[in-house]
């Protein structure tokens, strides 16, 4: 419920005579505070049980023309409230979620030029979100921002989970090291992709964890990125300064505003624990709630998809082997097929076949729309047009099949990032989705964008990634969105965004590997933001298998394969090796037929960044739970309790776990699987190979 509740305000003389403003969380364990320096520059810190965790940063925006936003300001108003509210989301890792904050907003006059902004602070108990909000007025109207001026001081030289600032890609592995060393490691980091632009050789980007010396766990992003730049961090590493850095357009420029407007919240998580970074909802609390009074449609699905196979270069999203086709002009009937193109109707046909028998729910198809010879690398405008199949797919039998069947469709989208393109053809892809079953889409975006210059990460294309939620939204169509930018929270608001890439996913598995300590930070990275469609359950880790010309080994343990759909939360999960390969270890898959996809209660039984992560995950509407462990490189024991399940009653838990002699790289496949009757008293001690990890399936009696 909301309730509105004057707070008091501190003041003290950390500026002169200028007073400050200090703001708790309702716990009290977070301190927020707020001043002018001199010269009237605004300025924050922040402070958990008493430890800086942000000391005084300066806030502003450089504008391109004109005075800044930057000093000579005054405070002429103060306002504080107190807000708490328990909402439900249409899907997620729990059934309710708490919001509770209290806020602080403070006016800012810059008296020269006689304009006013508001900054907005609102503390939780697990972190604060702060954002610029620019009211209607005289002297403020239309600006272009040259670069938001953001800064974060931290109070050491943390250890930190990063990725190199860029603005086209999120697809690097992370490096984990110190912030001092950021600079020393960044040309290694840097490593080959379809579109990348890197900015800095401290440029860091969002989420970033960090850990403190002094055992504080601290992360900093953004939410509600709406009709804005993406920010990325540039560090200053003589000083251990983060600063906000805005992703350009084609010309330079920042960012086209025209009041009354908004900058998205930038958000700072801290805890003591590392769980609680992991259960944090700030992200999601600071967007706005659903816009949608219908939510029905909206529906977690596990599936499978013809993908992996063209990944792996078994098979082809192409045709044929024509290296120039026009879409309209190309005779595609007259042409010769290659005879490895995945997508054709009897194949398909296998694929639906094998998630009927299994229970899943939808089949992926990837390749079977004419433009797949010439698709990449050309800056083709009209390159995909979204309705016209090959010759080899009839979607109108696949239709009846699947349907027959009780299986969903899911439609691919690549754009090749030629988006004036597809917003051309999106109503017309749309309403085509709609007239043969297809309910979900996954669109890429892959390669340098058109209009030529822009950034993935953009403000433009921003605004394009959200207007293609929204259209998606009039025809009832989930959405999930491949190298967009990346997650901000807004599913909380869109929630038909059931899913995102926008992070190096278990593809690159067969393009050299994923480390091994991958799936034990993303969750603590990209996951803040909203959920990834990382695609696991690969079996077959020997990606020659399927192509004797490619030597890339999925670096993963079997069983950690199964964790990962506790471990990598998701409403949208793939089963993403091939059907015959499930076939050889339907033990091993039943863990994937059985684990829920959708969640009333979450808890973190053991986490460290970069080494090992448990859940344990309550499905929704049952009383069964699963428990997922991703562990690193290095073997570990992992000591877990069962207290989480309700006193009195019994469980038949089934476990799936590293053998003795499994290791991700000599013994991938080595597993093994067993039952035991546990209580909320039982205790678990269970090995966890190198790269491995378990699962367990914990069904009610």
């Amino acid at each position: 419920m909301l309730a509105l509740i004057c707070a008091l305000l501190f003041f003290g003389d950390a500026f002169g005579n200028v007073p400050e403003e200090n703001l708790k969380s309702p716990d009290g364990n977070l301190i927020a505070s707020f001043a002018l320096a001199d010269g009237g520059v605004p300025t924050y810190s922040l402070k958990y049980k008493g430890k800086d965790v942000i000391k005084t940063s300066k806030l502003g925006l450089e504008l391109k023309d004109g005075k800044s936003l930057m000093d000579g300001f005054s405070i002429t108003d103060t306002k504080t409230s107190t807000f708490n509210e328990t909402w439900k989301p249409v899907w997620g890792e729990v059934k309710e979620v708490v919001n509770h904050y209290n806020e602080l907003a403070v006016t800012l006059t810059q008296k020269e030029t006689n304009r006013y902004i508001v900054v907005r602070l609102r503390l939780f108990n697990d972190g604060l979100g702060f954002r610029y909000e620019f009211p209607e007025q005289k002297n403020l109207d239309y600006f272009v921002i040259k670069e938001e001026k953001t800064q974060f001081a931290l109070a050491g030289d943390h250890k930190a989970f990063w990725l190199p600032g860029d603005y086209d890609t999120q697809e690097y592995s992370t490096v984990t090291s110190n912030l001092s060393e950021v600079r020393g490691k960044m040309k290694a980091a840097i490593t080959p992709n379809a579109s990348q632009t890197t900015f800095s050789p401290t440029g860091l980007q969002t989420p970033l964890m960090m850990k403190s010396k002094d055992g504080l766990y601290i992360n900093i992003h953004e939410a509600a990125l709406i009709n804005y730049s993406l920010m990325s961090l540039n560090l200053d590493d003589k000083n251990m300064v983060l600063e906000s850095w805005l992703t350009p357009d084609a010309v330079g420029d920042k960012g086209y505003m025209q009041a009354p407007c908004l900058s998205p919240w930038r958000t700072i998580i801290v805890s003591d624990k590392a769980a609680d970074i992991l259960t944090s909802k700030l992200t999601y609390n600071l967007n706005e709630p659903t816009k949608f009074k219908d939510v029905s449609w909206i529906k977690p699905t596990k599936y499978v998809g013809v993908w992996w196979e063209m990944i792996t270069g078994k098979s082809t999203w192409a045709y044929n082997d024509l290296t120039s086709v026009q879409l309209g002009v190309t005779d595609y009937a007259k042409t010769k097929p290659n005879g490895k193109h995945a997508a054709n109707t009897a194949h398909v046909k296998e694929y639906i076949d094998f998630a009927a028998k299994n229970g899943l729910d939808a089949v992926l198809v990837e390749g079977w729309n004419e433009g797949w010879e010439d698709w990449f690398g050309k800056t083709k405008d009209y390159v995909f047009d979204f309705v016209t199949p090959y010759p080899d797919f009839d979607v109108k039998e696949l239709h009846r099949y699947a349907a027959s069947k009780g299986i969903k469709m899911i439609m691919h989208h690549e754009t090749s990032s030629s988006v004036r393109n597809y917003e051309r053809h999106l109503d017309t892809a749309y309403k085509f989705m709609k007239a043969n079953g297809y309910d979900a889409v996954k669109s890429g975006y892959v390669g340098n964008m058109i209009p030529r210059g822009e950034h993935h990460y953009g403000q433009w294309l921003n605004n394009h990634y959200l207007y293609a939620i929204q259209k998606a939204a009039e025809y009832k169509i989930m959405v999930n969105a491949h190298e967009a930018v990346r997650p901000t929270g807004l599913a909380r608001t869109y929630p038909n965004l059931i899913g995102n890439e926008s992070a190096r996913g278990t593809e690159y598995e067969a393009f050299g590997g994923n480390n091994a300590d991958h799936t034990t930070i993303l969750p603590f990275t990209r996951l803040i933001g909203g959920p990834m469609d990382y695609t696991p359950g690969i079996f077959e880790t020997k990606v020659s298998v399927y192509n004797p010309e490619n030597t890339s080994f999925v670096h993963s343990t079997l069983a950690r394969q199964l964790a990962l759909y506790v471990t990598m939360y998701s409403p949208l999960q793939m089963a993403a090796d091939l059907p015959e390969t499930y076939n050889k270890y339907m033990d091993a898959f039943q863990f994937i037929k059985d684990v829920a996809v959708d969640w009333d209660d979450t808890k973190v039984l053991e986490a460290e960044p970069g080494d090992y992560i448990t859940f344990a995950r309550k499905a929704k509407g049952k009383n069964n739970w699963f428990v997922g462990r991703t562990n690193d490189e290095v073997a570990r024991t992992s000591k877990i309790d069962f207290n989480f399940l309700d006193p009195g009653k019994k469980y038949t838990a089934t476990i799936y776990a590293d053998a003795k002699d499994a290791n991700y790289e000599t013994n991938p496949k080595a597993y093994t699987i067993r039952k035991m009757e546990v209580t909320n008293k039982t205790k678990l001690t269970q090995y966890c190979a190198p790269g491995g990890g378990y699962a367990i399936s914990i069904i009610a009696k």
